[in-house]
């Protein structure tokens, strides 16, 4: 998916989303496809799983 789609899905901005890609703040593992950025849902899914607040 997208930035901007992979951001909503994480209910984060696409701007924090790109912040983070930039200073690689966290292992989001995106694929670059020439200029476009995407990411794996179930990438998504980890980042969220190892993040998790209780």
């Amino acid at each position: 998916m997208d930035r901007k789609t992979a951001a909503k899905y994480l209910g984060i901005s696409p701007n924090t989303m790109a912040v983070w890609d930039c200073t690689k703040r966290y292992d989001l593992k995106p694929l670059k496809v020439g200029r476009a950025v995407r990411y794996r849902k179930s990438d998504l899914d980890a980042f969220m799983q190892r993040n998790l607040q209780s």
